[in-house]
């Protein structure tokens, strides 16, 4: 594995969505990519990022062909960096929480958020997904998920293929809107998820305050293999770049086998 996949450099972008201002918001995240994408293979948004986690997809959701997409697309290939977020879409008559995963070729990969927060009424004005994604950067396997789909450990089980002789990620990206009444469970479940799946994982969350008068602690961070923190971004707006190296993670993927006593199931 260490053979192939190179070290992967990747931005974590903590920031303050403004409420129901896309044009705003790609202003201010846009600067922010920009000022990093020449030591970054990967830059990371938080959830909905064009407009805060909100129940107003009436007045919020764009087209796949809206101005939001484009505007990633023209970013990325401005920057030459992949950048991924998610944005509040609207997909025929349902309206979904689509991860974009922009590459600097303009092409894309999409995931719409599976698990949505009925607590917030985010099942009664979204549809949910059904597909996993996962993509290859830089000889890296990345699983890519939304907020709510961390707490969900059968959904992101990384299961070894032992005829294509890979795992299925070899990181897992989860960005998020996660409220800081719930940052304990969001530090925790980040950590349950890179040690039992024997993978680094990042998390992107926001800060500040949403229209909803919801407060955000950010906490993102980047996990290595053991659930120890790489960089862990605290409560502030900010922008860290972090390198995973690949080396470490097959030396312990290989020290520590425990995916060979891993039980088979099948996701219905």
């Amino acid at each position: 594995m260490a053979a192939t996949m190179q070290p992967l450099r990747i931005s974590l972008v903590q920031g303050a969505t403004r409420w129901h201002d896309a044009a705003a918001n790609r202003a201010y995240y846009g600067e922010f990519v920009r000022g990093v994408a020449a030591r970054s293979d990967l830059v990371v948004l938080p959830e909905t990022f064009l407009s805060g986690f909100t129940n107003d997809t009436l007045g919020n959701a764009e087209p796949m062909d809206g101005e939001g997409l484009r505007w990633l697309r023209a970013l990325a290939q401005e920057t030459g960096t992949t950048v991924t977020g998610s944005l509040v879409v609207r997909d025929g008559e349902c309206c979904v929480n689509r991860l974009l995963w922009m590459r600097p070729d303009g092409s894309h990969a999409q995931y719409d958020k599976r698990h949505l927060f009925r607590m917030a009424k985010e099942h009664e004005r979204y549809a949910a997904g059904s597909e996993r994604l996962i993509v290859e950067l830089n000889g890296w396997r990345i699983r890519a998920e939304v907020c709510y789909d961390l707490r969900f450990p059968v959904w992101l089980r990384n299961r070894y293929d032992r005829d294509a002789n890979r795992f299925d990620y070899d990181l897992l990206v989860v960005v998020a809107n996660w409220p800081a009444a719930r940052r304990h469970a969001w530090r925790t479940l980040l950590r349950a998820r890179a040690i039992e799946n024997l993978s680094y994982v990042v998390g992107v969350n926001r800060v500040g305050v949403d229209g909803n008068e919801l407060h955000y602690a950010g906490d993102s961070g980047a996990l290595d293999f053991l659930g120890q923190p790489l960089v862990d971004l605290g409560a502030q707006e900010q922008v860290v770049t972090v390198t995973l190296d690949p080396a470490a993670l097959a030396a312990h993927r290989e020290r520590f086998p425990a995916w060979m006593d891993a039980d088979d199931f099948t996701l219905a």
